[in-house]
C-alpha cells in the first residue's frame, strides 16, 4: 500500500500566488508500507520519497496493481518516519482503516474470528451458591 501527498514547492504557507496568478506547484510525497496479513506485527514503512522519488514510489505501485491512496495528514506522519520501522502508535487506527480497504477491494479479508464456545457448559451460579 502506498500513501501519497503534495506539499508546497519552496513557499512558506500562506504566501500568495506567483506572478501567473496561481499557487505554486507542489511537489509529490509518498510512503509505501509493507503488511503481512495475518501476523500480529505492525505495518512497517518500505519506502518514503518526496518530488522525483516519491514519482517512482507511485509508479512502481501502479505498475504491480498495489492500492494507492492520497491522505495528506497521513503522508505527513508518516515521512518523518525512519524506512523499515514500524509505522507509529498515532497512525494505527488510519493505516487500518486504509488496510481493511485495500483487503475488502481485493477480496482478501478474510472472515472475521467467531467467538468460541465453552468445551464444557459452565454451571450457573446463583446467589445462595456464593460464600
Amino acid at each position: 500500500m502506498s500513501a501519497q501527498s503534495r506539499s508546497p514547492a519552496s513557499k512558506p504557507a500562506g504566501t500568495p500566488p506567483g506572478p501567473s496568478g496561481r499557487m505554486p506547484a507542489r511537489r509529490p510525497v509518498a510512503v509505501a508500507l509493507k503488511y503481512e496479513l495475518g501476523t500480529e506485527t505492525l505495518p512497517r514503512i518500505v519506502a518514503t520519497g518526496k518530488g522525483t522519488v516519491a514519482e517512482q514510489i507511485l509508479e512502481v505501485a501502479f505498475a504491480n496493481g498495489v492500492k494507492v491512496r492520497e491522505d495528506a495528514d497521513l503522508v505527513e506522519i508518516l515521512s518523518a518516519i525512519d524506512v523499515d520501522s514500524d509505522i507509529p502508535v498515532e497512525a494505527i487506527a488510519a493505516v487500518a482503516e486504509i488496510l481493511a480497504y485495500v483487503y475488502r477491494a481485493n477480496g482478501t479479508l478474510p472472515p472475521e474470528p467467531q467467538a468460541e464456545e465453552p468445551a464444557t457448559p459452565l454451571p450457573a451460579q446463583t446467589m445462595e451458591d456464593t460464600p
